[in-house]
């Protein structure tokens, strides 16, 4: 099988430093072309087959925005990215109207957050370019379209059944999803709670496609990664002419979510102001898009979530009573993932699963010392954590060998069922002397090196500065056996 060549992404900024943070954060990812000025980006582009670029919009001479207003007219199936420590709404809007902005990212930039919103881009790309030979070459009738979009929904319904989320029969989730399935038909708002990367877009959309609106659309959107300005637009639409740069109507994503469900996520960061006009719409079931006199009858349910304790923000003061109880009809919790250790063998092998059918590989499954090391660590990302770490793992692994412990983060190796308790009589000063304390810690250091090298004495006396008897007499003390043969 052929290796699988890197999606080309261009990134283009006047700032040579610029350049080299953004190529050493997607280099892993992506093969990543650099340009400092439009000119040389244009080159880039007439001689290799860019799939997105990544612009920054203060640049000398030209925009990004009047850039990329260029490269939509000759490139038009390259995904635009604009990027820029300035947040002006009117750029921002130019930018989506004229040159057809895929998304907009603030400055200071999340890496993780980059590589994910280019991983979508990329994905974009292709399904566009798929879509475009299938439509020339078919010539599909709106018949056949209409049997498609059935289809599609029909395969929606069947993935976010709430009988099919992976977790173990009695569990504390299993729990969750009971009540999940039980509410899911009755037409209440419902706030879900829980830690970031527990899921809670995934519940979300179980909810509504186990609903009655489950033949409606399911849209949702990031609440704390929009200006108030922008979040509006965005939300309640505008009219053509409402402000500079709004050359045409847009319908907003509440009105679009008509008859169906829109999720807002991190509703908890939303500011007071904000806060008012949203409650309007949750009190009055109808809309007003910037610009526009008279309002809209929507009906659309709304699922909110959020990491934050919102009874307390309402406390404070920080986050509106009334609105609170607009949006909790009912309160999902999602427990973090290391309250439900039980699960984590089968999301394990659900994560691998997919990955072997990606790329086409037999799934040989864990050794037992990984899957040890996987029930040990505490997951503070929680189930999105889990999934790196195995698609991490998954790439250093031979093809048909299962995963190796050996292949995981040196936090994960080091990992111990007792490392919280540990720190916690660190800091008290209690739970034994300074010696069984520090014996306690050698033994992890030691036993993270056996895993590391495959449990090759040789190699770990050699990194630790230890004579193999040395190695030997303080695994013996620890009682770490010999659980491996070094090779």
């Amino acid at each position: 099988m052929l290796p699988v060549e890197k999606p080309a992404v261009l990134v283009v900024d006047d700032d040579p430093k610029a350049t080299a943070t953004l190529k050493r954060t997607l280099r892993k990812h992506f093969k990543v072309h650099m340009a400092h000025s439009a000119q040389e980006a244009e080159e880039v582009l007439r001689f290799e087959y860019i799939q997105a670029i990544v612009c920054d919009h203060r640049m000398p001479n030209e925009t990004g925005v009047a850039f990329l207003k260029r490269v939509r007219a000759q490139w038009p199936s390259v995904i635009r990215i604009l990027i820029s420590g300035y947040s002006s709404l009117e750029d921002t809007i130019e930018g989506v109207n004229e040159a057809g902005i895929y998304q907009y990212i603030e400055k200071p930039w999340q890496p993780e957050k980059l590589i994910h919103i280019l991983n979508n881009a990329v994905e974009l790309f292709e399904l566009q370019r798929e879509n475009h030979l299938l439509s020339v070459e078919l010539k599909v009738a709106p018949q056949a379209l209409k049997k498609e979009v059935a289809q599609k929904k029909a395969q929606l319904k069947a993935a976010y059944r709430c009988d099919d989320i992976i977790r173990t029969p009695g569990g504390v989730l299993d729990q969750v999803i009971q009540k999940v399935c039980q509410i899911s038909a009755f037409d209440f708002p419902i706030l879900i709670t829980g830690d970031s990367g527990t899921g809670k877009e995934l519940f979300a959309r179980a909810i509504h496609y186990n609903s009655a609106r489950a033949d409606g659309p399911f849209l949702a959107e990031n609440c704390g990664a929009l200006p108030d300005q922008l979040l509006e637009s965005e939300l309640f639409g505008y009219k053509k002419g409402a402000f500079t740069g709004a050359y045409m109507d847009h319908v907003g994503l509440i009105e679009q979510a008509n008859g169906g469900t829109l999720f807002l996520d991190e509703i908890g960061e939303i500011s007071p102001a904000f806060q008012v006009k949203l409650l309007r719409v949750l009190q009055e079931g109808e809309i007003r898009p910037i610009g526009q006199t008279q309002p809209r009858k929507v009906d659309v349910r709304i699922v909110a979530a959020t990491n934050r304790n919102l009874e307390e923000e309402v406390k404070a003061g920080r986050f509106r009573e009334d609105l609170y109880y607009r949006l909790v009809g009912y309160t999902v919790h999602l427990p973090a993932l290391n309250e439900r250790k039980e699960d984590i063998p089968l999301l394990a092998n659900a994560f691998l699963q997919q990955l072997c059918e990606q790329y086409d590989r037999p799934n040989a499954g864990f050794t037992e010392e990984a899957m040890q090391c996987l029930m040990q660590y505490r997951w503070p990302g929680n189930i999105r954590e889990l999934q790196n770490e195995i698609g991490r793992s998954f790439m250093m692994t031979p093809e048909g060998e299962p995963l190796r412990a050996e292949f995981f983060s040196p936090r994960v190796l080091r990992a111990a069922p007792e490392e919280m308790e540990m720190e916690v009589a660190w800091v008290a000063g209690v739970g034994g002397s300074l010696k069984e304390k520090v014996a306690k810690i050698e033994a992890q250091i030691i036993r993270e090196a056996l895993i590391r090298h495959r449990w090759n004495k040789t190699k770990v006396a050699e990194e630790l500065g230890l004579s193999r008897v040395g190695l030997r007499q303080k695994m013996e003390r620890f009682g770490i056996a010999s659980e491996k043969v070094a090779i």
